[in-house]
């Protein structure tokens, strides 16, 4: 799997970012939308992808316009200004009412599947895979929003469009990613021949206490691979937190890569000659 053109992108998890006002405003939209939505639609593709909070491309959810709203053949598509109208065979879907917001859209699943129509970033796919499968981890995490199996349904039910982005992007589906971005580090090294590393590792010390939870790890070799948003450089708070980390976690023998957004979506191969260079200095010891 290779990603085709990564193009220059904003941090997805910074408070208060362009991407949370972006779908704040997505959101808002919807619920208006929703009152006069006919009975038998629902929102899909993208529009349900932004409300169940799937991680997409900032520029996607920013210049979010026209709604996806479908409905279930043999029913005509809605035509409406402000709404991209869809028609999908019945057994291709499932709805549900959103827990949260009250409006009828497709199933975490159905929406991962319909995105292979969307996104033409196997990456991007592939990272919105990981979020709808997301394990709690830490202790503010949502439950997941579906299963690994219910993902792998929603690719055997038959030629949706994009079904063999679907199909390639379905064995890289990982539960343990906690961003876009790591999800992109994580494919990035794996593409570039590097051996899988593990997901959100906890470090301990000699005593078992907790030091560090790292992004991306080779335990056995002590490399951890972190990546950075712009948030941890504008909140001194944190940052100081992740100086005593790191500190922390050189006093334990790990060599911490620290990649930032400039490298993973501006130049990609640094950060792969950078870990590979990681890996090889301590395979040689």
């Amino acid at each position: 799997m290779r990603a085709v053109g990564a193009a220059e992108d904003d941090d997805p998890d910074e408070s208060g970012s362009v991407f949370d006002r972006a779908r704040d405003a997505v959101v808002e939209r919807a619920l208006h939308l929703s009152v006069v939505m006919p009975a038998n639609g629902f929102f899909s593709h993208v529009t349900a992808a932004i409300l169940w909070g799937l991680w997409l491309p900032v520029p996607l959810v920013r210049d979010h316009g026209a709604f996806d709203v479908a409905v279930c053949a043999p029913a005509r598509h809605p035509r409406r200004d402000g709404v991209r109208g869809h028609q999908t065979p019945l057994r291709f879907v499932k709805t549900v009412t959103h827990p949260v917001f009250g409006v009828r859209l497709a199933d975490p699943s159905t929406t991962w599947a319909q995105l292979a129509a969307v996104l033409r970033d196997p990456y991007d796919l592939v990272a919105a895979g990981d979020a709808a499968i997301r394990e709690q981890m830490f202790k503010d995490d949502p439950p997941a929003l579906a299963t690994m199996t219910q993902l792998t349904d929603a690719v055997a039910v038959g030629r949706r469009a994009g079904v063999n982005a679907l199909r390639a992007a379905l064995p890289q589906v990982r539960s343990r990613s906690a961003s876009r971005p790591e999800t992109r580090c994580r494919l990035l090294i794996v593409d570039a021949g590097m051996p899988e590393p593990e997901l959100n590792w906890t470090v301990n010390d000699e005593y078992g206490s907790f030091v560090a939870c790292v992004d991306l790890a080779y335990p056995a070799l002590k490399i951890a691979i972190e990546y950075e948003g712009e948030h941890h450089l504008k909140d001194p708070a944190q940052w100081a937190k992740d100086i005593e980390r790191y500190e922390r976690l050189a006093r334990l023998g790990w060599h911490v890569v620290r990649v930032t957004k400039a490298a993973l979506f501006g130049d990609p191969q640094s950060v792969v000659r950078r870990v590979r260079s990681a890996v090889a200095e301590r395979a040689a010891r």
